[in-house]
């Protein structure tokens, strides 16, 4: 028995904010639309929940399709639901962020999606609220990378400490005293040594750290910067 039959019936979509780290710059993967409505302008990659799947299953088809990748590190921001917000017809959409090693993802699905990567900085006009999911995704990323060690998603699982401080740099975008980071990532023993060393950006090199999983409990706080 349809005990709703009364009511209306809306399409439920997802939007995800897909941020990536390179070259000392945070980026968003952006679509270049090649489908109406909207066509030829950019936007985030989305999509609509389908029958039996759940919202955050969405979201987690939406970013394998687009990057081939399994395992992301992914969070809900908002739901979306203004009347109009959409022209093609009515659509209430839940938006996530996800975190992405940039040199991990499947390039070809990709281009196959026209996707580019655009600095934050750099981000052009976007169709719909896209731009405003963009804003709150940001802000709940800067939030949330204070206190837990999400942002480490976006680096290889080595990295030096200048790697690291650029990562936080570019998520605050806001210098940080370095003898002042440093300190602080010696007092976290989640964070440690691995022994090797990267000689691609000096002769001498650099040591290289990872993340210890079995050295980090969620109830601690990762407070790498303050921030409010």
């Amino acid at each position: 028995m349809d005990y709703y039959v009364s009511n209306p019936r809306f399409y439920v979509a997802v939007d995800c904010i897909i941020f990536g780290f390179r070259k000392d710059s945070l980026k968003l993967l952006l679509l270049k639309r090649n489908f109406e409505p909207a066509m030829g302008k950019w936007s985030l990659m989305g999509g609509f929940v389908q029958e039996g799947e759940s919202v955050h299953m969405a979201a987690v088809r939406v970013l394998r399709e687009l990057t081939g990748l399994d395992n992301v590190f992914l969070d809900q921001v908002h739901a979306y639901g203004e009347t109009e917000r959409d022209p093609g017809s009515r659509v209430i959409s839940v938006s996530y962020y996800a975190l992405i090693n940039i040199s991990e993802y499947d390039e070809q699905l990709v281009k196959e999606h026209n996707a580019f990567w655009v600095d934050i900085h750099e981000l052009p006009e976007l169709i719909f609220d896209h731009g405003q999911m963009v804003t709150n995704a940001l802000k709940k990323l800067r939030q949330k990378a204070a206190i837990r060690p999400i942002g480490l998603n976006l680096l290889p699982d080595e990295f030096s400490l200048t790697q690291l401080q650029s990562l936080y740099e570019a998520i605050y975008d806001e210098k940080l005293d370095k003898r002042n980071f440093r300190k602080k990532i010696a007092s976290l023993s989640a964070i440690r040594k691995t022994g090797n060393i990267d000689k691609t950006t000096s002769k001498k090199g650099a040591a290289l750290y990872c993340f210890d999983k079995t050295e980090y409990s969620e109830a601690d706080r990762f407070d790498i910067i303050d921030y409010e």
